[in-house]
């Protein structure tokens, strides 16, 4: 056990900013190659070439990068082995995203994944959802730039306010430079120290404690391997069901519907290359997800019998990995310095990624079509270039300043798991309205997601909200040398659950469940209503803004192509032919 704060040494620095000078010069490197990120397509969508193997660990990294590595492994410390059934739901919901959500913006072909929104209901849903977007990552990167510093803190001593501004900084750079052919290169590399970061601690403690039944052994007699709970009831933190769920809604909202993910896709040459980059990424996540949850045991096999947060040896139940690692393995030159490295670099990749993603809706969504209302005319291909860059440096000091809010959130792992639930599910709810129904009009889609919003943003920050159901940790075997630990306790506080208001219990899981009911069930019965009121016509309906099966129907019932953009006439000539045919 360390005897005090632990600290990088000399070596530790050196391969540090050897790794973040390897992934910055990726960067570098595709900014001065190849077309140079002078076009809107090479800078924001790789120029549509990119193989499988990039795209799939890209699809992995964007939102499982330092916060898995931190979050994932405190959260199986702290409440069990519970979490790992949330992959279940990634196999279950994979082909959901593959088959019924990829084809329709491969078939738009938009920058802007909210495009889609105006074609279907108008221009109003295409700004409240970009605007909701905006607002998700914004909050999403500040948790990112905030999940490093606290490593670095508990590593060198660093506070958390310098660590944010110096990781921060970097980011920024690395993202106004590098266009989307970097990101996806650089997440690969960024990808494998992030393997090499768990699975080192994984080997370490199997040799200190000579087998992987020993340390399952400790989890169990801690109470951290329970796997069977299917508790059906919402306030119910982890189940089966919550995790499935909940988890599943959340996977589908950042696989199926984000920007980030969307132009990940666009990135290749055709939708059969996106479906397989996307089942590729199942099992690497998995793989990831399922070796970070076992390092939690792992680091629990070391601190059973003296918790680090109740001793006051760190200061954050979030800096438990990066305290095993320096005090583990810091007698190994460099080795503490690579695992930070990871953790840096996977933000890095992340953040680059969503500050590409953030400029690439800004220009789409606000700049070109308000450059074009004041000056009547589109803006030119290498001006909107050079411009996306300074939005992209806007959205990196924006971020910075959220890092500092971040601490606030909880732990790292639920504040970004809460962050995507109440906005992804309400924004899920609203593709869904217009893919799955040729009900939906955009009033009845708009008052939706108002209300879907609403409820996900009460039940996520309404207060006051009962403890979390930590398990026991003790200090009993803490050296004497730490004056400040404390006697042994429970962490696990008993409480009158009734004391608290109903919803303020539901799982953090459900916030985007109910987000996407709300939506959905309000959009859909408003936009009923409407109808029945004003008249409703399927036939006006774009084929192609539609799952396969339903663009199907449409295409029959209207002889006219996927694609109406293809055809030189007027839509009033198209309806005239399908009025002859009888087919209108």
């Amino acid at each position: 056990m360390a005897t005090g704060q632990p600290l990088f040494g000399v070596w530790d620095y050196v391969v540090l900013v050897l790794v973040l000078l390897i992934s910055s010069s990726i960067g570098v490197y595709y900014r001065f190659t190849g077309g140079k990120q002078k076009t809107m397509q090479e800078y924001l969508l790789a120029d549509k070439n990119m193989s499988i193997i990039p795209v799939a660990f890209s699809l992995m990294a964007s939102f499982m990068s330092a916060i898995t590595l931190l979050g994932v492994s405190s959260e199986n410390y702290t409440f069990g082995i519970q979490f790992i059934v949330i992959n279940i739901s990634y196999g279950i919901f994979t082909p959901v995203a593959a088959y019924l959500y990829l084809p329709v913006f491969f078939k738009l072909q938009a920058t802007s994944a909210y495009e889609y929104l105006e074609r279907r209901f108008g221009k109003a849903s295409r700004l409240a959802a970009s605007l909701s977007y905006s607002l998700q990552m914004t909050l999403y990167m500040g948790v990112v730039l905030y999940a490093p510093a606290l490593a670095l803190e508990a590593l060198t001593g660093i506070s958390k306010v310098t660590a944010i501004l110096s990781v921060g900084l970097v980011c920024t750079f690395y993202s106004t430079i590098g266009g989307m052919k970097a990101v996806l290169m650089t997440d690969v590399f960024q990808s494998i120290l992030m393997f090499a970061a768990v699975f080192s601690v994984i080997i370490y403690a199997v040799i200190d404690k000579g087998s992987f039944a020993n340390i399952w052994e400790i989890a169990q007699l801690g109470n951290r391997t329970e796997l069977l709970n299917f508790n059906p009831d919402p306030t119910e933190r982890h189940s089966w069901f919550s995790l499935i769920i909940g988890g599943g809604i959340t996977f589908l909202s950042l696989y199926a519907v984000n920007q980030t993910q969307v132009q990940r896709y666009l990135t290749v040459k055709d939708l059969k290359t996106a479906q397989k980059a996307l089942w590729l990424n199942w099992p690497i996540l998995t793989c990831l997800s399922l070796s970070t949850s076992f390092s939690g045991l792992a680091i629990y096999s070391k601190y059973y019998d003296c918790d680090p947060v109740s001793a006051k040896v760190i200061n954050n139940v979030d800096q438990l990995m990066p305290l095993y690692v320096v005090d583990t393995m810091g007698n190994i030159p460099g080795l503490s310095g690579l695992f930070v490295a990871g953790i840096f670099s996977a933000s890095l990749s992340t953040v680059s990624a969503s500050l590409n993603s953030l400029a690439a809706v800004t220009v789409e969504d606000y700049y070109k079509p308000l450059y074009k209302y004041l000056f009547k005319k589109t803006i030119s291909e290498r001006k909107v270039a050079v411009q996306t860059k300074l939005i992209a440096l806007f959205f990196g000091f924006v971020c910075l300043a959220v890092a500092f809010l971040a601490q606030f959130l909880g732990g790292v792992l639920q504040a970004s798991l809460t962050i995507f639930g109440v906005v992804g599910g309400p924004l899920l709810a609203l593709f869904s309205l217009g893919m799955f129904t040729t009900t939906a009009n955009e009033k009845g889609a708009l008052t939706g997601l108002l209300c879907g919003i609403s409820l996900a943003l009460w039940m996520a920050f309404g207060n006051p909200k009962p403890p979390l159901p930590a398990l026991p940790v003790t200090v009993e075997g803490c050296p004497d040398f730490f004056p400040n630990a404390t006697e042994p306790h429970l962490t696990r506080i008993v409480s009158d659950e009734k004391e608290y208001f109903w919803l303020y219990r539901v799982s953090y899981l459900y916030n985007g469940v109910f987000g996407l009911l709300a939506t959905y069930i309000v959009g859909y019965v408003i936009s009923f209503l409407i109808n029945i009121i004003k008249g409703h016509d399927i036939h006006n309906l774009e084929p192609n803004l539609f799952i396969p099966s339903i663009a199907r129907k449409l295409e029959k019932m209207v002889d006219i192509p996927l694609n109406m953009k293809q055809w030189s006439e007027s839509e009033e000539d198209v309806r005239s032919k399908c009025i002859s045919n009888g087919k209108y």
